[in-house]
């Protein structure tokens, strides 16, 4: 019987010098047991948390803590929390986009292995336009092989898919998986590199720059954000829900090797199924973590901690504040009624409205039912209004700040009125 081993990239790096491990600047932390490949044979690496976390602890942020706010909060939202141990952070819905908490959002800083989630994104949507078939073999280059750092441990012998190396990317982060994935969808890394600063423009990433697929220094200027980080997340939970699959997993095996995640906080928190960490010794220990709490999808990003367990407790913090004072309120549905338009050009005098679209909005708990709306109408009724035609536009708000606007429609055929009709309610009106 083949042996099946569980190796920890941690456990991996107590084998190894120190001296090694600050070269790489990237053997990231995996917390707790992982999985083990069935057998009774099987040799396995264990170590606890608690033993793995200080070996490879960064200086940590410096200075005063950067300071809490919280954007989708009103006057009886309590402050966010002080997180002196990140360098800055960012608690986003991932379902509507609101930012309920953030510290230095905007603060440039080194991804590390945060990159790969850009890396998935831009390979998720060549499987989605069919250039890439997840079960298709891709080749092995010397380039991947030799990529350094964290690896699902891919040679140019190798026989592996693109299911596989996503899985290798996102669980284990495998550097040597990032540049095989590059090469098969792009060509090349460079070309592939051009795709994710295009994407991250189209996001609207505004503080990122790529250089690398895996994150691995030395970046030459490489660098992002938390907010860009949670938007990124945001947009890959829309676009492409599957990678939750994936993240979710504690552990992968690939050829007889089994490697626990990376990320700290699944073995944690039960309602986390995602989405990265990344460490360097510039970058700090970043944690980007997908949850769901009372109903709603939280993305919590951690930036620049001293240890993991430094970073898994922010997380914690952030998701536990989004838990608490936040809900996400359906507030309409597409095709339910708003009001109704009363016009003389249309022969009943008034057509049933509705928004176009359901509108969800992340409120603070003491919100809840004082949202309030109103309609501007452009459409001209003088041909009448055919049902599905958008009539204009509704702006929801709550003390007097815009929370969303959506376009309304008709929600029924309103014929114009006929010139009979319209004269004698011309008629009425002057006697």
């Amino acid at each position: 019987m083949r042996k099946s081993i569980l190796l920890l990239s941690t456990a991996l790096s107590l084998a190894a010098p120190l001296a090694q491990a600050a070269k790489h600047h990237h053997h990231e932390h995996a917390p707790g047991t992982g999985a083990v490949s069935p057998g009774d044979d099987s040799d396995k690496f264990i170590g606890t948390l608690a033993a793995k976390d200080g070996l490879i602890v960064t200086a940590g942020p410096s200075g005063p803590p950067p300071v809490p706010d919280s954007p989708a909060g009103d006057a009886a939202t309590p402050a966010p929390p002080t997180l002196p141990a990140v360098t800055s952070y960012v608690l986003m819905d991932g379902t509507t986009g609101a930012v309920l908490a953030e510290a230095a959002p905007n603060l440039q800083v080194p991804p590390a292995s945060l990159v790969k989630l850009m890396t998935a994104h831009v390979v998720y949507q060549a499987l989605h336009a069919g250039s890439l078939k997840s079960d298709q073999t891709v080749p092995v280059s010397v380039e991947a092989w030799h990529a350094g750092g964290s690896s699902m441990f891919i040679d140019p012998k190798s026989t592996v898919t693109v299911d596989q190396l996503l899985h290798g990317l996102l669980i284990v982060s495998g550097n040597d998986a990032a540049v095989a994935l590059a090469e098969q969808t792009s060509g090349s890394v460079g070309s592939f590199v051009q795709v994710m600063n295009k994407d991250a423009a189209a996001m609207g990433l505004t503080n990122t720059a790529y250089v690398t697929v895996n994150g691995l220094p030395p970046d030459d200027g490489e660098h992002t954000t938390a907010m860009d980080v949670a938007i990124l997340s945001h947009n890959i939970l829309q676009d492409e829900p599957e990678v939750l699959n994936i993240t979710k997993l504690e552990s992968y095996t690939y050829d007889n090797i089994t490697q626990a995640t990376w990320n700290p906080v699944l073995a944690k928190d039960p309602t986390v199924d995602g989405l990265k960490t990344g460490l360097t010794k510039e970058s700090g220990h970043c944690i980007d973590a997908s949850a769901i709490r009372n109903n709603m999808r939280l993305i919590a990003v951690v930036m620049g901690g001293p240890t993991f367990s430094a970073s898994t407790a922010a997380v914690e913090s952030l998701l536990g504040y989004g838990e608490k004072f936040f809900s996400d309120t359906q507030v309409t549905t597409a095709g339910a009624p708003l009001e109704t338009l009363q016009s003389g050009a249309l022969d009943s005098g008034a057509v049933p409205v509705g928004a176009a679209q359901t509108v969800t909005l992340t409120l603070p708990n003491d919100a809840l039912g004082h949202i309030t709306h109103s309609i501007n109408y452009t459409a001209d009724l003088t041909p009448g209004a055919t049902k599905g035609e958008i009539l204009g536009s509704a702006t929801f708000t709550l003390n007097g700040k815009t929370l969303a606007t959506v376009p309304v429609e008709a929600l029924a055929d309103s014929p114009a009125a006929s010139f009979f009709t319209r004269l004698q309610r011309k008629l009425s009106k002057t006697l």
